[in-house]
């Protein structure tokens, strides 16, 4: 059976990116965690070895694979910083129109440094992402 790679750790989120190489990367991920927490209430955990996440939902799909995930999240890696949201919503593609300089992959946004985007469009979108997940995979009580 397929096993989910990233799940929920109690790894400590302060611990990850102090080790994060380069200075300029690791300040904006200070940044990032800022904007993050600030914007959707929720504390910083981190999914895997890799990503910072903020609150969490539990999907399922037709084929029947489910699993949790963070409602959305960072990760300052080596050549660029991602950012994740909610894909499928194209609320999403005209708050990326106005993002700043990035590069867009299906489910991932990259960018080289927080000072090339507009602070306010990332709110818009962490808080258009958090919206569109609630809405889609509602918690069932």
């Amino acid at each position: 059976m397929y096993q989910l790679k990233t799940k929920e750790t109690e790894n400590s989120v302060i611990e990850f990116i102090e080790n994060v190489e380069q200075p300029k990367k690791r300040e904006d991920a200070y940044r990032l965690l800022d904007i993050f927490s600030e914007t959707t209430g929720y504390p910083a955990k981190m999914w895997g070895p890799s990503i910072i996440g903020f609150g969490s939902y539990h999907y399922k799909y037709a084929t029947g694979h489910e699993g949790d995930a963070p409602l959305v999240g960072f990760s300052p890696r080596k050549a660029k910083i991602s950012l994740y949201f909610a894909t499928g919503d194209t609320a999403r593609e005209a708050l990326l129109e106005q993002l700043g300089k990035h590069t867009a992959g299906k489910g991932c946004v990259y960018i080289n440094k927080v000072a090339d985007i507009n602070e306010d469009i990332l709110k818009e979108l962490i808080q258009q992402s958090v919206q569109f997940l609630k809405e889609t995979y509602p918690a069932e009580e």
